[in-house]
């Protein structure tokens, strides 16, 4: 008689389900008829928590980024140079263990590949991450590394106090107003960087052709300036910014060979702005301000600028439904850390627009680091 040793052999091995069967079957080989157990309650099927554990492990891709960024790994391989775990180990005087770790680490997030044994850089390293190339974002990892990362600790601070984490109001009468030198070079590099690409971007998604003078308001280290007359052989520029700012950017202009066609006044927007433009440009600066200093600067544009002149608004644009995109809502908390300020929808500067007497209103979107879109308005 078939019994039960035998019945519990021929059982089969394997306890992945089989096509065909059913939860609580257990299959045997003797051709009997299958004895079904008990069913058990059938439970709501839960969504994935994988999404969760990206979100709550997010920093380790970044602190992987910063740690080789700090490690200068990314100016060592440029130029197509490679690496082994011996050669990191032997170069940096790591342990083998954390310097393979390292180089895996990297290869895994993009940031370099591996062929015969050796890592090297992938493009977009090479591109942006090697010290001294035209497009380097180094500043900005090592600013988000060494501020934002503290700052943004302290979120929940933050949202009970309504004030920012990454300097003190009380004390300070600006993010910068006794900030370390060498942090404020790394924050104006990081900006930069930032602006360089994203003026690109902007300059091809917005026609400027028409124009000859712009005005950047808050124009930082020039970065706009210089890629937009690079694009537009007709247009000439002013950078208007706080007068230690101005001068950052005046280096950025002679290094860039443009000095005949950009220049650089020091002064405060929020008092006055100089005349004899065309075209304005305010970009990344409302988010840093609250709502009646933005209205106040929008008027003082539209008062400032000739019957068909145009101010651009270019910004990381939170959607009119306040339900995203990612970069712009997290960057209005990176505001919540740094400033008074937050990130806008269309609608909202439109309405600004508006009410300043701005008409022809619109909002083109495009793709770039620091912005994904700039809001439009044109004066009657």
């Amino acid at each position: 008689m078939f019994n039960y040793v035998q019945r519990a052999a021929a059982r089969t091995t394997t306890l992945a389900r089989q096509p065909g069967s059913i939860s609580g079957q257990t299959s045997i080989s003797d051709g009997t008829k299958p004895r079904v157990a008990d069913q058990p309650i059938a439970a709501p099927e839960l969504p994935s928590a994988v999404p969760l554990m990206a979100l709550s492990t997010g920093f380790w891709a970044f602190k992987t980024l910063a740690a080789a960024h700090e490690l200068d790994l990314f100016s060592r391989l440029a130029g197509g140079a490679g690496i082994t775990v011996a050669g990191l180990t032997e170069a940096l005087g790591l342990h083998p263990r954390p310097a393979e770790m390292l180089l895996t680490g990297c290869a895994a997030l993009g940031l370099l590949e591996k062929t015969d044994g050796r890592y090297r850089n992938t493009p977009l390293s090479e591109a942006y991450l090697v010290r001294g190339k035209p497009y380097y974002f180094g500043g900005f990892v090592q600013m988000a590394d060494k501020r934002l990362y503290a700052g943004w600790d302290k979120l929940t601070e933050a949202l009970r106090t309504n004030r920012p984490t990454t300097w003190d109001p009380a004390a300070q009468s600006s993010a910068f107003d006794g900030e370390d030198p060498t942090m404020l070079a790394t924050f104006w590099e990081a900006m930069h960087s930032l602006s360089t690409m994203t003026a690109r971007k902007l300059g091809e998604a917005v026609d400027l052709g028409d124009f000859h003078r712009l005005l950047d308001i808050g124009g930082g280290s020039g970065a706009y300036d210089v890629e937009l007359c690079k694009q537009y052989g007709a247009l000439s520029a002013t950078v208007f910014d706080l007068p230690h700012v101005a001068a950052i950017a005046a280096q950025k202009i002679a290094e860039a060979g443009l000095t005949d066609r950009i220049e650089t006044v020091g002064g405060n927007f929020f008092e006055q702005l100089p005349g004899d433009h065309d075209v304005h440009l305010l970009s990344m600066i409302l988010h840093d301000w609250d709502e009646a200093k933005n209205r106040t600067l929008l008027r003082r544009s539209f008062e400032a600028l000739p019957s068909g002149g145009a101010v651009v608004i270019s910004e990381l644009l939170v959607n009119d439904e306040k339900t995203g995109p990612v970069p712009a809502a997290l960057m209005s908390l990176n505001m919540l850390i740094e400033t008074e300020g937050r990130n806008y929808t269309p609608a909202e500067y439109s309405a600004w627009l508006d009410e300043a007497g701005f008409r022809h209103i619109e909002t083109v979107w495009f793709d770039a680091p620091a912005a994904n879109g700039a809001v439009i308005g044109r004066k009657p």
